[in-house]
């Protein structure tokens, strides 16, 4: 009982207590039927609320929000639906996949009522029945569905499933807002597997990349040999550089050829290009 209708009962009855009390009982009977017939009549929903009225057995209206009035037994609330936005969480167990793999999803749907009238005479107990279709097209969408792509493709398979649901209940004055599959279980055993097939194929694109890079290197190195070729004092800067990257090391003892002394000399490159210099004279 909502308590504005206790209110004005209570005042009604008081109403024809006192009328009572002061020998006037026709008034008295009066408001003391008035209050019983409140108690009875007067009816509040809620801004969310609404509700379907039945008279005779027939579709009378469909209430809310706020006050309203009804014919005591003539009418009769036979629901009361609440069109705020519902969650329902439901579930498959061993779904099979397309590729025969078994799954355990868990899924929430979001939804509310948008016709309290359909859903209050369409069918006996929406709640129960919105729960029994989510999980049978769960089911429905995970035998239609490869393992792979129900991994990778969560967004796609909740639009699959959001839209199978409302096609099912839309005649029950249902909208589906959205569903969202929160997880996806599979075996142990297949979670070892795909592991195994991730690694191998990370160290295949390393392989593949290692690769590549070796052949870059090697054109970079005959580039680098063309260049040394028609160059001996880039040869002989390049000799000195890798004598001095060897002898960086502190408190290491390195052993050098005379050959690589040598080439530290000034007059070798001096001396390797003298013939073309002599050639261009002559």
């Amino acid at each position: 009982m909502n308590p504005i209708t206790l209110l004005v009962t209570v005042i009604f009855a008081i109403i024809a207590f006192l009328l009572f009390a002061a020998r006037m009982p026709l008034p008295g009977i009066g408001f003391a039927i008035l209050a019983v017939l409140t108690l009875f009549s007067l009816k509040m929903a809620n801004n969310w609320e609404r509700f379907v009225i039945l008279r005779a057995g027939k579709l009378s209206s469909v209430k809310g929000p706020g006050l309203f009035v009804i014919i005591p037994v003539i009418d009769a609330i036979t629901a009361v639906i609440d069109e705020r936005i519902q969650t329902t969480q439901f579930n498959a167990e061993q779904a099979l996949t397309r590729d025969t793999v078994p799954v355990n999803v868990d899924a929430v749907i979001f939804w509310h009522v948008h016709d309290a009238q359909r859903a209050a005479l369409n069918i006996t107990n929406y709640r129960e029945a919105i729960d029994r279709v989510a999980q049978t097209s769960l089911r429905e969408m995970i035998g239609a569905s490869h393992l792979s792509a129900l991994l990778a493709e969560r967004k796609a398979a909740d639009e699959v499933l959001r839209s199978e649901i409302a096609q099912k209940t839309s005649d029950w004055g249902i909208s589906v807002n959205s569903v969202e599959i929160r997880d996806v279980a599979i075996p142990v055993g297949l979670q070892d597997a795909m592991s195994r097939q991730a690694q191998a194929e990370r160290e295949k694109e390393a392989r593949v990349i290692l690769g590549s890079a070796e052949v870059e290197i090697a054109a970079k190195f005959v580039e680098a040999a063309k260049t040394y070729g028609s160059s001996p004092a880039a040869l002989h800067l390049r000799a000195m550089n890798i004598i001095y990257e060897t002898t960086k090391e502190r408190g290491a003892t390195i052993l050098m050829p005379t050959s690589m002394v040598d080439s530290m000399s000034v007059a070798l490159p001096a001396a390797m290009m003298q013939p073309d210099g002599l050639a261009g004279k002559a």
